[in-house]
């Protein structure tokens, strides 16, 4: 399994604890008022806080990610500008194959 793949299942996760931890505030706000709410809410309010944490990493790591893919790419058309163009001629050819084959 990736990184990304862990952070995902991990974030999957933590979505899910938020869900149960925010069904679990309901039934306890509908019939009970006391400790028992203020706990649900804790828990709650710390799943939320952990879950917007984990996206705002994994929204920096994909960001960081696509950025360094987009500076390789840049690099690799810079260092062969031919070839870059041929691949891109290639595709283009291919692509207008696929469309005429439709029509």
């Amino acid at each position: 399994m990736t990184t990304t793949e862990a952070a995902r299942e991990k974030l999957m996760n933590d979505f899910k604890a938020v869900i149960n931890d925010a069904e679990e505030l309901l039934k306890a706000t509908a019939s009970q008022t006391g400790e028992r709410v203020a706990a649900a809410r804790a828990r709650v309010e710390e799943s939320i806080r952990t879950t917007k944490d984990r996206l705002a990493d994994l929204q920096g790591d994909v960001t960081e990610r696509a950025r360094a893919a987009a500076r390789a790419t840049d690099q690799i058309v810079h260092d062969n500008p031919w070839k870059a163009v041929g691949i891109a001629a290639a595709v283009g050819f291919l692509l207008g194959l696929l469309v005429h084959r439709r029509d």
